[in-house]
């Protein structure tokens, strides 16, 4: 079982923890430190067990915060998944008329015989 060293308030922890969870360990007690930091800028030197307490209770209010948020958001999606479907709106696209496609080609085959005619005549 792996043993790290952490930082937490300026002070340092040894904290065990199961194979392939360091990670997750540091980054635990990265959040501690981060919350640690502004209580002992403002308080000076306090107890361990208080610090810890108050960091660990600031990360819980934002935890609580998060949570709140996720319900909101939550029953907002459930909100808009219970709503209908929305009518498909239909639309038509123009087709050209196979006879406008025919006449067409008759004028342009007009068009080159009598450009045909006009190169033999020069």
């Amino acid at each position: 079982m792996p043993e790290l060293e952490v930082q937490i308030g300026g002070r340092t922890f040894h904290v065990a923890c199961q194979t392939g969870e360091e990670h997750f360990l540091r980054a635990a007690a990265q959040m501690l430190d981060t919350e640690a930091k502004p209580i002992v800028e403002q308080m000076g030197r306090i107890p361990e067990a208080r610090m810890l307490l108050m960091a660990g209770l600031l990360i819980a209010d934002k935890a609580a915060g998060n949570e709140d948020e996720l319900r909101r958001l939550r029953a907002q999606l459930a909100e808009i998944e219970a709503r209908p479907a929305p009518v498909r709106e239909r639309v038509e696209v123009a087709v050209v008329p196979p006879q406008v496609v025919e006449t067409l080609a008759e004028i342009a085959a007009r068009a080159e015989a009598l450009a045909d005619r006009l190169d033999e005549r020069a």
